[in-house]
């Protein structure tokens, strides 16, 4: 429940980019290539960034609070220091958390209208 007298901010629903960006952040930080390549990957390239969409979202995000930089880097044989590495902080997983409770009242809505919903495993 909200404090009485603050207005709960609403947050407009996610486009398909930026939720598969967020969610490929949730579990290790990530650079940008590698985000690229796990969102084309988990989407069944369905959902395609160009370094240049990718780059500008990841800006947006940042200017947001919803990522930041990690300074957390792999071993240098690894890495390369050009590399951004960025992770998902604690408002952008509380913010993915409330879109992913979005869509499941969105699919329970679809479901009680008897419309057909394919289940996809979580591994595929």
């Amino acid at each position: 429940m909200s404090e009485p007298g603050r207005k709960k901010l609403k947050r407009r629903p996610f486009s398909p980019a930026v939720f598969h960006v967020l969610v490929s952040l949730a579990d290790l930080d990530k650079h940008g290539w590698a985000i690229m390549r796990e969102v084309e990957e988990r989407s069944n390239g369905k959902v395609r960034l160009s370094p240049g969409t990718l780059y500008g979202l990841l800006k947006r995000l940042l200017d947001q609070g919803l990522i930041a930089e990690s300074d957390d880097r792999p071993p240098r044989h690894w890495d390369d220091e050009r590399r951004r590495y960025y992770r998902l902080t604690s408002a952008g997983r509380q913010a993915l958390e409330h879109e992913i409770e979005r869509l499941r009242e969105a699919l329970s809505a679809a479901a009680a209208k008897n419309l057909v919903i394919r289940t996809v495993p979580a591994d595929s």
